[in-house]
C-alpha cells in the first residue's frame, strides 16, 4: 500500500487529520462511527489509480484534536470541516464524496448546502430515523443505546446496538479478523467508541436532513445500501427511502453496514461505477 502524504487543517474549535493518495480529481471519503481516516485504507490504493483520495479524522476523533471541551457534535459543524477540507485541496475543481454511515450524514448537509462543489455524492446507510415511516422505535434503541453506555461501558452498549439492530454474535468481527490495513486503526478506534456513543450517535441519527435541497441536486446524489444489511432498517431503510424522494432507487453495494472494510475490494469496485 502506498504510504499517504498527512496534513492537518485548523477549522473554529479544531485541527483536523487528514491523509491524501494518488491524483487527479479528489474524492473526500467521510468516516462514520467511531471510525477515522484508517476506515477506507483497504481500497485507497485501487480508488487512488483515478483519483486524489483524501480521507480524515473528524473533529474530536483519533488525531483530530479539539480546541475546547467535547460537547454533543453538530452535523452542519462536521459538515463545514468537509468544506474547507474540499477548499483547501480542491479550491477550483468539484469534488466527489463518499460518506458511510453517520459520515453519510455530513456528506448529505454538504451536499444540500454546497452542491456546486460537489460532482457526485455516495452516501452509504446514513442511519437518519426522521426518514423511516415510524422513527420512534428506532429513536428509543439509539437512545438506550446511550444509556448503556452511561451505566454499564462500552462492551454493554455495542452489544445492546448489535442485538438492538438484529446484529448476531457471530456478525461481530474481532480485530484479528479485519483487513490488516484497518487493524492499525482499531486501537484508536475503541478509544473513540465513548465519543461516539455519547456524542454523535444520537445528534446525527435524530437529525432531518434538507430533502428540498437534496432534490434539487438529485443528479449528483447516490444513495447507497449494503447488499447485507436489508434486514436492519435502520441502517437500509433511510437511504432507500432517499432514493424515492429524490426520484430512484438505491444502489447496492457488497457486505453489509461496513461494507468498505468487509469487502473492499468488491466495495472499491462498485464506487468507481457510481462515480
Amino acid at each position: 500500500m502506498n504510504e499517504p502524504t498527512t496534513g492537518t487543517l485548523d477549522v473554529p474549535g479544531a485541527t483536523l487529520h487528514y491523509e491524501r493518495r494518488g491524483r487527479g480529481p479528489v474524492l473526500l471519503l467521510i468516516p462514520g462511527g467511531a471510525a477515522d481516516a484508517g476506515l477506507y485504507a483497504a481500497m485507497t490504493d485501487d480508488l487512488a489509480t483515478r483519483y486524489t483520495v483524501v480521507s480524515y479524522d473528524p473533529r474530536g476523533l483519533s488525531r483530530s484534536r479539539l480546541h475546547g471541551p467535547l460537547t454533543d457534535q453538530r452535523v452542519e459543524v462536521w459538515s463545514d470541516d468537509a468544506h474547507r477540507l474540499l477548499e483547501l485541496l480542491s479550491p477550483n475543481e468539484e469534488a466527489s464524496v463518499l460518506g458511510s454511515s453517520s459520515g453519510a450524514i455530513v456528506a448529505l448537509d454538504l451536499l444540500a448546502r454546497h452542491p456546486e462543489r460537489l460532482h457526485r455524492v455516495v452516501a452509504h446507510e446514513p442511519p437518519l430515523l426522521e426518514l423511516l415511516p415510524d422513527p420512534a422505535p428506532h429513536r428509543a434503541l439509539f437512545a438506550d443505546v446511550r444509556e448503556t453506555f452511561r451505566t454499564q461501558g462500552v462492551a454493554a452498549a455495542m452489544a445492546r446496538f448489535s442485538e438492538g439492530l438484529g446484529g448476531r454474535p457471530e456478525d461481530r468481527e474481532s480485530v484479528t479478523e479485519l483487513p490488516p490495513e484497518i487493524q492499525e486503526m482499531a486501537p484508536r478506534m475503541h478509544a473513540n467508541l465513548p465519543v461516539f456513543l455519547e456524542h454523535i450517535l444520537c445528534p446525527f441519527s435524530g437529525s432531518v436532513p434538507d430533502v428540498a435541497a437534496l432534490q434539487r441536486a438529485a443528479d449528483r446524489l447516490v444513495p447507497a445500501v449494503g447488499r447485507d444489511s436489508r434486514t436492519q432498517e435502520a441502517l437500509y431503510g433511510p437511504a432507500t427511502r432517499l432514493a424515492e424522494l429524490i426520484g430512484g432507487k438505491a444502489v447496492e453495494f457488497p457486505g453489509g453496514h461496513v461494507g468498505c472494510t468487509e469487502h473492499p475490494k468488491e466495495f472499491a469496485r462498485q464506487l468507481l461505477a457510481v462515480l
